[in-house]
């Protein structure tokens, strides 16, 4: 029998069973990328990151306004959870664990009253406002995260990265997302039906930070030497594909053991991060993440309510996690009370959730724990925190008069790494 390859794939099947054509699917795809370069590049005119012009993308796109894309889509659904696995790896690749030894007891500190603070604000927050049980957990959750991608960016632009406030910001980000990314995994058992019992939330939290040292210390042996016989094979690309093969294999062995997909993820990246092919590897997953990351911001945003929005309860809650959220994470930035340097900056550093922030509220949405009202809220919350950051960044780094004159990690100029994906790509320096 001839099969017709037209007709093969001019359907794709919905989760209720209701087809969509496959040319209206890839349609609302090209308005996406569309939608998202043009947007994201007019948020970067503004000073803002790009991020935030792709959520906007997917908010002008979605069922409250245009109704191009449909966020509950499982095709989309799917390409957006594949950039969430591309980001959580290009996040592991940029972080050098080394370095938050380097900053030591400032970094820690930082890091640690960054989760605890907004955690438990944003919970009570929630639990006063009569949200509880999962929900409220999700609320808390989600103020714990600290952009890396963002937050670097903004310092590298600033030639702020390599001064002792910006590496005590990055080993803190990078701490807050470990601990952030920890929890997600707490939260997402919870959510599926665990316990929440002492015992529970323990198997949970060793399963994940098991998982991620094993993960580090046997791929730390293992993987060096497997990539540079990779690397002798004919073909160019061969190890950057072969390293998202990595992180896509690590993402699934987390799943089947027990922990959250995007810990396999992050731990791939940690691990590719001290060999020789990080850089090859990074430009290959960014290149890839160029369209999958875009597409999980819009999806994100076209998930949004805007008639919720209109409701003041959303509003208040909305706003007072914002409030919580920006000054939980602004004292943090004073916690090492014997440091001399420059704290507000420190602390303002910490407030953006971005990129992270958000994973956590559409965690809370697919799992059906949030409903339409508070996943805006959240949302709501992590715009205006990124929204925030970078003009009081650069205030703050002219009133202390912190700047760098290297070029620092960040300032790589070639297009490639989680500050790209996150904030835009900036234009090459010569």
């Amino acid at each position: 029998m001839q099969v017709n390859l037209h007709q093969s794939f001019s359907l794709l099947a919905a989760a209720d069973g209701v087809a969509t054509p496959f040319p209206i699917f890839l349609l609302a795809l090209a308005a996406i990328l569309v939608a998202a370069v043009v947007l994201g590049a007019a948020a970067q005119r503004v000073g803002q990151p790009a991020v935030l012009g792709e959520l906007l993308a997917g908010v002008l796109l979605g069922p409250s306004l245009l109704g191009i894309i449909d966020p509950a889509d499982p095709v989309m659904h799917a390409i957006g959870e594949l950039g969430v696995l591309v980001l959580l790896f290009q996040i592991g690749l940029h972080t050098n664990l080394a370095s938050i030894f380097k900053v030591g007891a400032p970094a820690l500190t930082v890091g640690l009253v960054g989760v605890i603070v907004p955690a438990f604000a944003g919970y009570g927050v929630a639990y006063g406002l009569g949200i509880h049980g999962v929900a409220a957990l999700v609320c808390a959750a989600a103020l714990t995260a600290t952009s890396i991608g963002i937050s670097a960016r903004v310092l590298s632009d600033l030639r702020a990265l390599e001064t002792m406030e910006g590496q005590i910001v990055l080993g803190a980000a990078v701490l807050d997302d470990v601990i952030g990314l920890i929890i997600l995994s707490i939260v997402a058992g919870i959510a599926g039906g665990s316990a929440v019992t002492v015992w529970g939330v323990s198997r949970t939290t060793g399963i994940a930070l098991g998982f991620l040292l094993v993960a580090i210390a046997v791929g730390s042996k293992t993987v060096p030497a497997l990539f540079n016989r990779i690397e002798k094979l004919p073909g160019s690309g061969a190890l950057g594909i072969l390293g998202l093969a990595f992180a896509l294999a690590l993402a699934a062995l987390a799943d089947f053991a027990g922990s959250a997909m995007i810990i396999g993820a992050f731990a791939a990246g940690l691990v590719l991060h001290n060999t020789p092919h990080r850089k090859q590897v990074e430009k290959s997953s960014t290149a890839l993440g160029y369209f999958f990351v875009p597409v999980f911001f819009a999806v994100v945003g076209a998930a949004v309510d805007l008639r919720s929005l209109a409701d003041p309860d959303i509003l208040l809650i909305g706003g007072l996690l914002t409030v919580v959220g920006a000054a939980g994470k602004y004292i943090s930035g004073f916690a090492p009370f014997w440091l001399k340097a420059n704290k507000p900056l420190i602390g303002a550093a910490m407030i953006p959730r971005g990129e992270v922030g958000l994973i956590f509220a559409q965690l809370g949405r697919t799992t059906g724990v949030l409903d339409a009202g508070l996943f805006s809220a959240l949302l709501l919350m992590v715009m205006v925190t990124t929204f925030m950051a970078p003009p009081l960044l650069a205030y703050l780094a002219r009133r202390g008069h912190t700047a760098g004159t290297g070029t620092g990690p960040g300032r790589r100029g070639d297009g490639s790494g989680i500050d790209d994906l996150v904030a835009g790509e900036r234009p090459r320096e010569d």
